[in-house]
């Protein structure tokens, strides 16, 4: 026998409940309204002069925040002469928000691989971690998703992605730890094989985070 359950009149439906596929922009005018349904709830005023555009901003914010899905393109450049050489990139910070608590967290990434012919364009780095980060994540998974997209890109998984974090849903609530930063690493082919190449990489990543 299967259970029903009669829902109330104020409640949401299941079809309104199923995400929106990643390629789709949000309804703005929808979530607009839930915004103000929020406001209501928190006990303000939605028509008061300084809350008055805030539903419709909210809105366009997380519109222009979630990222859509897209396989990376990059341009690469003929190199041979620079093959073996560790290339890292750095002081690469994006904003990204907490899935469990929907706060901010600020990500510090670093990213590190050994040509083989050719450079990759630098600006693709701070793209892919852009684009992981424009959604509900967790550092330990936007980490290894930009280690993956660049891997894709260059074709080898001698990628290394170092990320030092510094999360609001540590420092705003809980514990409330406001200098805790959380670090992950990815290290992929050479980089988990080779002590010394991985060395050099973390060495370069903690220089940059010295240096922001």
């Amino acid at each position: 026998m299967t259970n029903t359950a009669t829902a109330g009149p104020d409640a949401v439906s299941s079809t309104a409940l199923k995400p929106v596929p990643p390629a789709s922009r949000i309804n703005t005018t929808r979530v607009a309204g839930l915004i103000t349904q929020l406001l209501v709830e928190l006990g303000e005023d939605p028509a008061r002069e300084g809350l008055a555009g805030t539903p419709q901003r909210v809105a366009d914010w997380w519109n222009t925040f979630l990222s859509p899905d897209g396989a990376a393109t990059a341009t690469c450049f003929t190199e041979s002469h620079v093959s073996g050489q560790l290339v890292v990139v750095g002081g690469m910070s994006v904003w990204s928000l907490c899935e469990h608590h929907m706060l901010p967290m600020n990500l510090q990434v670093a990213a590190g691989y050994v040509p083989v012919g050719e450079v990759v364009g630098l600006s693709k780095f701070g793209r892919i971690a852009q684009r992981h980060a424009g959604r509900l994540q967790v550092q330990e998974r936007f980490t290894r998703q930009v280690a993956d997209e660049i891997a894709g890109v260059i074709g080898s998984d001698d990628v290394a992605v170092a990320v030092c974090g510094t999360h609001l849903c540590m420092s705003m609530r809980g514990v409330r730890m406001e200098s805790a930063r959380t670090t992950s690493l990815h290290r992929g082919g050479r980089f988990g094989s080779d002590a010394v190449l991985s060395q050099q990489f973390v060495t370069f990543a903690a220089a940059q985070w010295n240096a922001a």
